[in-house]
């Protein structure tokens, strides 16, 4: 093990290349077990400080053939597939510098290993903001936001991580450094190396610096809450998508969440605007006078009450699991949600989109909640399991016809099959 500590201390420095076990703090490595078949235990893990650090340390993985693990701050490094046969962990954390911030022009450009939570705090100073939402928002840094493709509610306006990705700068597994995109939102067209990347759990190459689009803050925010039965919640949200309503946040919620957070009986919508005070203002009384109509309660949270209510949201839906909880995530037809909803007790529904988060006790409910979603046009994907659960039921259970391509794309970019075996589907 400390042999290949030692060949990468060369690139990195003693101080950034740690045996795994013997100086590392006790949270990350249970984490890092986490993300890892049974039985494979990697020697190190390694804290480049640059891109060019990062990619003399990939290369010499790929010259001796040792697997490698990517991470950030290992926030997500438990979701997706079991890693096989790792022999290093290559941590992108202190890669995390501010590039360029390009106030007028509406772009930021930073490395991967900047925590998401000081990237805002920075753009915030200009009025400005990244309009994603990531489940560990303290914690989690830009190069695993994309990895995993991880946001959640605003996608409702704003879209999704690759809608809102300009250029990446990255490492391929033989060591090499490339690009992608630009630092202006207009580019020429071409091969998207950003979308193919983001969501790819680091198996086509690392991701170190990366472009955004930003957005001016808004004036001001006002969430809408309406609870009640089925039906209603059905019809509400069936309007709420049909109107001129522009909500930023839009969510289906199931009982036990609703009941969990104090708002009342039944399933519950969720839906925030932020935009000026007139706005905000209208579009809320219009979306409680829809609820009225339909004998729902409603209720509108601002200021403090309504910060406090989507961050115990968030804790409700990703907070860590213990013991057998199973943390997954879904895709319906977005008209399907509420039918979903009625048939788990921990949900949530983007009304947009039809993706969302359920949250299991165990897992007998996971393969019967799977066929429903896939009845539905849509999927079920394992985020956060116990391994012996990830052992036994198929992680991303794909049944598409593209795997082939997957394959193929995954052999050019990684021949060696070195860089996070087995995260992603079909154990690429």
């Amino acid at each position: 093990m400390k042999a290949k500590a030692s060949s990468f201390a060369s690139i990195v420095g003693e101080d950034n290349a740690v045996c795994l076990w013997e100086n590392i703090e006790l949270s990350r490595q249970e984490r890092i077990l986490q993300a890892i078949m049974p039985g494979s235990v990697p020697s190190c893990i390694v804290y480049p400080h640059t891109t060019e650090e990062l990619a003399q340390a990939i290369a010499q993985a790929h010259q001796n053939n040792w697997r490698v693990l990517t991470c950030g701050n290992c926030s997500k490094i438990s979701w997706g597939g079991l890693a096989t046969c790792v022999d290093v962990v290559i941590s992108t954390e202190r890669i995390n510098r501010l590039i360029e911030h390009a106030v007028g022009d509406l772009t930021v450009t930073v490395e991967a290993g900047m925590k998401f939570s000081k990237l805002q705090a920075i753009l915030a100073e200009h009025r400005q903001f990244l309009a994603l939402d990531p489940t560990a928002l303290l914690s989690a840094t830009i190069g695993g936001i994309i990895a995993t493709a991880d946001t959640n509610s605003l996608r409702q306006r704003y879209g999704s991580v690759r809608d809102q990705l300009l250029g990446i700068t990255f490492v391929r597994a033989d060591g090499q450094i490339a690009k992608a995109g630009g630092r202006v939102v207009k580019n020429v067209a071409g091969y998207d190396l950003m979308k193919l990347f983001t969501g790819s759990y680091s198996t086509l190459g690392i991701i170190s610096q990366a472009t955004f689009r930003v957005y001016p803050l808004p004036e001001i925010s006002g969430t809408v809450v309406l609870t009640g039965t089925a039906l209603a919640i059905s019809q509400a949200a069936d309007t709420l998508r049909g109107s001129a309503l522009t909500p930023t946040q839009a969510d289906l919620l199931s009982s036990q969440v609703v009941s969990n957070l104090g708002l009342g009986k039944g399933l519950g919508l969720i839906a925030r605007f932020q935009s000026i005070v007139e706005s905000v203002k209208e579009q809320s009384n219009r979306l409680l006078e829809v609820g009225e109509k339909l004998g729902l309660q409603g209720t509108i949270y601002s200021a403090a009450d309504e910060v406090d209510l989507w961050q115990k949201l968030r804790e409700q839906m990703h907070s860590d699991v213990t013991g057998s909880e199973i943390i997954c995530k879904i895709g319906v037809l977005p008209t399907a949600g509420v039918e979903v909803l009625t048939s788990v007790e921990m949900g949530l529904i983007h009304i947009g989109s039809g993706l969302g988060v359920l949250r299991f006790e165990g897992e007998g409910e996971v393969v019967k909640m799977r066929s429903l979603c896939e009845g539905n046009r849509g999927f079920l994907t394992i985020l956060s399991a116990p391994i012996a659960v990830k052992q036994k039921i198929d992680v991303w259970g794909y049944t598409g016809n593209a795997l082939q391509i997957m394959r193929g794309i995954k052999e050019q970019f990684d021949g060696k099959n070195i860089l996070s075996p087995g995260r992603f589907v079909a154990g690429i």
